[in-house]
C-alpha cells in the first residue's frame, strides 16, 4: 500500500494519484491549446480575406484619384490661363490708377515741402529775433548794474523816474496826444500833460516822488532810525501831495484828479502796505498814486478813448473798408468751394478704385469656390 503524501479533506493523496492528476491536467491544457490555435488560424484567415478586400478597394480608389487628378490638372491649367489674363488686365488698371494717384500725392508732397520750407524760414527768422533779444538782455544786465549809481544821486533819480514815465506815455499814445513840461495858466510846469478827447480838460502826471525819504528808511539800522525815517517820509509825501493839488488841479484847464508816478512796483506795494495814511491823504487831495503798471493801464484806457473818437470821426472810411472786406470774404468763399470740389473729385476717384478692386477680389473668390465645389463630389465618389 502506497504512502499518502498529503490529505485533501478526508482523502489521502498518493504519488500515483498525483501522477494521474498531472497527466490529466496536461491533456486538458493540450486540448485547450489546440482549440485556441484553431480559432487563431480562423481569425488570421478572416483578416487575410479582409486585407485583400481592402487592398482591392484601395486600388480602385487610387485609380479614381488618378483620374480625378488628371481632370483637375486640365481644369487648373484652364483656370491659370483665365486668371493670368484677368491678372494682366487688373495690373494694367491698377498701374494707371496708381500712376494718377502718385501724381496727386507727389503734387501734395511738393506743396507740403514748400509750406515746410516757408515755416522753417519763418522759424529761422524768429530764432534770429530771439538771438537779438538775448543780446539786448545781456546789454540790459550791464545797464542794471549801473542803476545803483543812478539812484544814488538826487537829480539822476528824478531823471530816471521821469524818463520811465515818458517812455510809458510815448509808447502808448500817439504824437500830439501828450506834452512833456507843458506850462499851465498859473505858470506851473507839470512833468506830463495828457490831452483828453472831446476837448475835455487835460490830465496831469507828476514824477517827482520823494525817493530820498524812502532811501533813508532802507538805510536805517535801528528801530528808532526806522521810525524817524518813516515819519520824515510821511512829511515829505504830504508836502509833495499838497503841492500837486495846489499847482496842477486847475478848474476848466486840468482834470480834477492828478497822478503821482512811483517808478517802482515794489515801492508802490510797500507804500500801500505800510503807509496807508499817505495813500488816504493823497485820495482826499484828489491825487492818485500810480505804479508803472497802473500808469500803463491808464494810458491804454486813454488810448482806447482816443481810438474810439477817431473811429467815430472816420466812420465812413470804416464802412467802406467793411464793404471791401465783405467782397474779399465772398471771393474767398468761392475759392474755398472750388477747392472743396477738387477734393470731392479726388475722393470719388479713390472710391471707384476701391470698388473695382473689390469686384476683382470677389470674382477671384467665386472662381476658386466653383472649382473646389466641382472637385469635391468626384473625390467622394
Amino acid at each position: 500500500m502506497e504512502t499518502a503524501l498529503f490529505t485533501i479533506g478526508t482523502m489521502p493523496v498518493t504519488p500515483f494519484a498525483l501522477l494521474l492528476g498531472g497527466l490529466g491536467l496536461t491533456v486538458l491544457l493540450l486540448v485547450a491549446m489546440l482549440i485556441a490555435q484553431s480559432a487563431a488560424s480562423r481569425r488570421r484567415a478572416a483578416e487575410a480575406d479582409s486585407e485583400a478586400a481592402r487592398a482591392a478597394d484601395m486600388e480602385r480608389h487610387l485609380a479614381d484619384m488618378m483620374r480625378i487628378q488628371s481632370e483637375m490638372t486640365g481644369r487648373m491649367q484652364t483656370m491659370s490661363e483665365i486668371f493670368g489674363t484677368r491678372t494682366s488686365d487688373l495690373a494694367r488698371v491698377l498701374t494707371e490708377r496708381i500712376d494718377a494717384t502718385s501724381h496727386r500725392v507727389n503734387q501734395s508732397m511738393t506743396e507740403s515741402r514748400t509750406q515746410t520750407e516757408e515755416t522753417l524760414t519763418k522759424l529761422n527768422e524768429r530764432l534770429a529775433v530771439i538771438d537779438r533779444a538775448q543780446t539786448n538782455i545781456a546789454q540790459l544786465s550791464g545797464e542794471i548794474v549801473s542803476l545803483q549809481s543812478i539812484l544814488s544821486n538826487k537829480q539822476q533819480r528824478g531823471a530816471f523816474g521821469q524818463g520811465r514815465m515818458e517812455a510809458i506815455i510815448a509808447d502808448g499814445l500817439a504824437q500830439g496826444s501828450y506834452q512833456f513840461q507843458a506850462v499851465l495858466s498859473n505858470n506851473s510846469r507839470p512833468d506830463a500833460l495828457i490831452h483828453m478827447p472831446n476837448d475835455a480838460p487835460a490830465l496831469v502826471i507828476d514824477a517827482k516822488f520823494p525817493l530820498e525819504g524812502w532811501q533813508r528808511i532802507a538805510d536805517a539800522e535801528t528801530p528808532d532810525m526806522v521810525r524817524t525815517a518813516m515819519s520824515g517820509f510821511r512829511s515829505d509825501c504830504a508836502i509833495h501831495i499838497k503841492a500837486i493839488a495846489e499847482k496842477y488841479l486847475i478848474a476848466g484847464e486840468t482834470q480834477d484828479t492828478a497822478f503821482m508816478f512811483v517808478p517802482s512796483e515794489s515801492i508802490f506795494a510797500d507804500l500801500h502796505e505800510r503807509f496807508e495814511d499817505v495813500v488816504q491823504r493823497a485820495a482826499r487831495a484828489r491825487v492818485v498814486i500810480v505804479s508803472p503798471s497802473l500808469l500803463m493801464l491808464s494810458i491804454q484806457v486813454i488810448q482806447a478813448l482816443l481810438r474810439d473818437v477817431r473811429m467815430r470821426e472816420q466812420a465812413h472810411v470804416i464802412q467802406k473798408e467793411v464793404v471791401a472786406l465783405l467782397a474779399d470774404v465772398g471771393r474767398l468763399n468761392d475759392r474755398v468751394g472750388k477747392l472743396q470740389t477738387h477734393f470731392r473729385q479726388a475722393n470719388t476717384d479713390i472710391d471707384d478704385i476701391l470698388i473695382s478692386t473689390g469686384k476683382v477680389v470677389r470674382r477671384g473668390e467665386k472662381i476658386e469656390a466653383l472649382e473646389f465645389e466641382d472637385a469635391q463630389p468626384q473625390l467622394l465618389d
